[in-house]
Order: C-alpha cells, then structure tokens, then sequence
C-alpha cells in the first residue's frame, strides 16, 4: 500500500506515452533507413552509417550485454538513435520523405530477424575475448 509519504510515481503516464512516442518514431526511422540504404542515390557516407544504425539496432547481440546494470540499456538508448539521426541529417530531405512514406507497413510482420546483421558485434565480442585471454596468458608465463 502507500507509506507515509504516499505512492512515489516516477513515471507518470504522460511520460512512459513520450518514452513509447519515441521508440515508435525510432522504428519508424529505422525502417526508412533501410529503405534508403536500397536506393542508389542515397549518399554513400549516409550508407555507412545505415549499416551501422540497422544492423545495431537489428542485432540479436549489443556492444554492451543488457545484463549489466544501467550501461546495458544505456547503450541501446545512445548508440542507436546518434546513429539513426547523423544517417538522416546525412541524406537528403526528398530522398528521406520518400523512404518515410514507403516505411509505413514495413514491419507489419514483426522485427526482421537477420543474424547476419550482428556480425560486426560478435567479431567486437571476439577481439576483446583475444585480447583479454592474451593478457592473462601473457601474464601467467611471467
């Protein structure tokens, strides 16, 4: 029941609809990135970072496992909306109108599910794993 002090409400509907609100317009976003990254008149430099905004986003592996507290979800919230809105500002208005258009029933079927997409995450995972296996190693023939 309530304490002394009442019910704390940290977050009160008007913002868990805002935080809602903008995951939509993210997915939203990302399915027009996608679209983009198809068209040939998509900038190049814009696609580059497509891939890395998509493929994050689409990842069944992130750069930081949400099992740790707090930086688990917190990469998910920086890394791929700075991604998402640099790939925007990076291709032209008409062009990003056109791909928001035809975004709109692109998930109609649920997430994408490519595996392929979270290579570049694993061989980050592997390079650390080397590295940190390298180090004990190396430390153990001291």
């Amino acid at each position: 029941m309530g304490t002394k002090w009442g019910k704390i409400n940290i977050l009160n509907n008007k913002t868990i609809n805002k935080i809602k609100s903008k995951a939509n317009e993210l997915k939203y976003n990302l399915s027009a990135l996608y679209l983009a990254f198809k068209r040939k008149d998509t900038p190049f430099l814009a696609k580059i970072f497509i891939i890395i905004a998509v493929g994050y986003a689409l990842s069944p592996i992130d750069l930081i496992p949400d099992f740790i507290p707090i930086l688990g979800y917190l990469d998910d919230l920086i890394i791929v909306p700075f991604f998402v809105f640099l790939s925007i500002k990076l291709i032209p208005k008409e062009i990003m109108d056109e791909c928001r258009t035809q975004a709109k029933d692109l998930w109609a079927d649920g997430k994408p599910k490519k595996w392929y997409y979270a290579i570049p995450i694993i061989l980050i995972w592997v390079i650390i794993l080397i590295a940190v296996i390298g180090r004990i190693f190396v430390s153990c023939q001291d």
